[in-house]
């Protein structure tokens, strides 16, 4: 980074660029692209990637036993989510190791489950230090454990404290501007304690689900692995029925369908102008929606990004969907579908393998830690970014009040320094605020560039990086894209190529949502589709996880969909077969 007396950009690198070394050569933009969708700022990289997540990771595959402390290049001050080109990368060598250290375990097992199937990405290549008997037995435990587990008491415990940490949010508005940058430094060690339990559930999620399929091969119905998952509860579609219900509430009041009629930029503004008392009634059920959900965002992860407690039109425009929704789409009806599709199919299983108890005491296990262990990496990842947000909320304030003094001309201009910068900006803002003028200007650049999706042995330069347009040529009537099945269903129905959560203009309640990728905050813009599409995603991703609880048919990694689908084709899914068919053109 700068001392702050001028611009530090290289000449074909972004600053926040990591370096490679020679333990873990290979870096994948897979699962990465449904977690850190958009560029990540320096402030983000800074207190949230190098100081919370990536010792948390660490930590999380020495306690499982997939590595030692040592074996980590630079152990001390990891550096586990690499930055290339402004977009975050996961660690495809590093998590592959778990893989061939876990017994019953592949690497290629484990790109199955967490990154996406592309011809790209690199063949896992063997080194004589990754075989190791002592981390193969510690991993054994841990898939022990994660086999027979029936509670998840240490995500229940963040739960709990993350629900405290914004119960007991100061005024922030009235405290000094010490005590903001305080309060936003002091959630690092918070953040650390919830990621890594995020990582023990995570890396071990796909273990049930991977036994389900063995199960339901060897039964002679892969698809059924698929439709077993369905309806697990997960803290990540909660805000989904909040904002269901909000949408009857407005839908029952000819005052607040009227404020809606004028555009979720506007509503607020229109109910607080309002003396009605379903003005009143709504805008005290909304506070306290913002209250328990409001830290979700795109690219949450960033402190950069926009959540719906900052920017609460991207909450409104997805309750504006519901509102006009009709009842036989409310998610607890297809919820309470998938659910009973489960238990029909669960209970055929029981009966097919009860004379066979090995292969049963392996379906319940498998049933029971794919249940637990999917729903607690949700829970976890909600943990997680609810300390995100207090972070970032204490940030923006900091940053309203130098916008308000003069001294930067945006908010989001503070994100541009990193953690050793903020004292700088804080006391000597003449010699940074150049700097992040700077930065800013070519931060902005890169949303404009699609980052390569593998890096492997060698850093991009920025001129690798192709512009985010299409790339690839529409499909005609016929076409049919392959992906891989999410959710079981079929649907047909008008596409809608949706690009950002934030603005879901032209997506109508009924249409089939077509998405480059979808973090938490697109989840709520599942509720009234019919189906979702969706160009990335694995066994893991929020697309997946949360469709199968509201009971949504979805195909996922269907490469370039956004793109080769023409926005209004008529199109059917088939989520059982991981199918996309192009019926008719708009």
């Amino acid at each position: 980074m700068s001392d702050g007396r001028g611009t530090d950009q290289q000449d074909d690198k972004w600053i926040g660029d990591s370096d490679l070394g020679e333990r873990f050569p290979a870096w994948t933009r897979g699962n990465a692209a449904d977690v850190f969708p958009d560029p990540f700022s320096p402030l983000g990289q800074s207190l949230v990637l190098k100081q919370g997540m990536s010792p948390a990771l660490r930590d999380a595959y020495t306690a499982l036993g997939a590595l030692e402390y040592d074996e980590y290049e630079t152990p001390d001050t990891p550096d586990l989510f690499k930055m290339f080109g402004g977009y975050v990368y996961n660690p495809l060598t590093l998590t592959r190791i778990l893989g061939a250290r876990m017994p019953g375990a592949s690497p290629e097992m484990i790109d199955q489950a967490f990154f996406d199937e592309r011809d790209e990405v690199p063949p896992y290549e063997e080194h004589p230090w990754h075989i190791s008997p002592a981390n193969e037995a510690k991993l054994g435990e841990s898939v022990g454990w994660a086999m027979s587990a029936t509670e998840s008491p240490e995500l229940d415990a963040d739960r709990e404290m993350v629900r405290l940490q914004r119960s007991q949010r100061p005024d922030l508005a009235s405290i000094t501007d010490g005590a903001l940058l305080a309060r936003a430094r002091s959630m690092v060690p918070l953040l650390q304690q919830t990621f890594e339990n995020a990582m023990r559930y995570s890396s071990l999620s796909g273990l049930g689900p991977g036994a389900l399929g063995a199960v339901c091969e060897g039964l002679g119905d892969p698809t059924l692995a698929i439709r077993l998952l369905a309806g697990i509860e997960v803290d990540s579609a909660a805000p989904s029925h909040a904002m269901w219900d909000l949408g009857r509430v407005a839908a029952a009041s000819d005052v607040v369908n009227a404020a809606f009629d004028t555009g979720p930029d506007s509503v607020l503004e229109e109910l607080r102008a309002s003396d009605s008392p379903d003005a009143a009634d709504f805008l005290e059920r909304f506070d306290t929606f913002l209250f328990e959900h409001g830290s979700r965002a795109q690219n949450e992860y960033d402190l950069y990004a926009t959540s719906w407690e900052v920017k609460p039109r991207i909450a409104l425009a997805a309750i504006d969907l519901m509102r006009r929704s009709d009842e036989s789409q409310a998610p607890t009806h297809r919820h309470d579908a998938s659910v009973a599709e489960r238990d029909r199919i669960v209970a055929e299983i029981r009966e097919r393998v009860a004379g066979d108890p090995e292969t049963a005491g392996t379906f319940e296990a498998a049933l029971g830690s794919a249940q637990l262990f999917l729903a607690g990496r949700e829970r976890a990842k909600t943990n997680l970014v609810t300390i995100i947000n207090e972070m970032r909320v204490a940030l923006r304030e900091y940053g309203r009040r130098l916008v308000e003094r003069g001294v930067i001309d945006r908010i989001e201009k503070i994100f541009m320094a990193d953690d050793n910068e903020l004292d700088r900006l804080r006391h000597a803002p003449e010699t940074i605020v150049p700097t992040l003028d700077a930065r800013y200007e070519q931060f902005l650049e890169l949303f404009d560039r699609k980052p390569v999706f593998v890096v492997n042995g060698r850093v991009p330069e920025l001129s690798e990086m192709t512009p985010r347009e299409h790339s690839a040529e529409s499909g005609i009537v016929g076409t049919v894209l392959t992906g891989s099945a999410g959710s079981s269903g079929l649907a047909t129905g008008r596409a809608r190529v949706v690009l950002d959560a934030a603005d879901p203009e032209g997506l109508e309640p009924g249409d089939i949502l077509v998405a480059p990728q979808t973090d938490p905050s697109w989840v709520p813009l599942f509720v009234p589709a019919a189906g979702v599409v969706v160009n990335v995603g694995a066994m893991g991703s929020h697309a997946m996880i949360v469709s199968r609880e509201l009971g949504v048919p979805c195909v996922v990694s269907v490469a370039d969909a956004t793109d080769i689908i023409p926005d209004g084709a008529t199109i059917t899914i088939d989520a059982n077969a991981g199918t996309v068919t192009i019926d008719a053109l708009p």
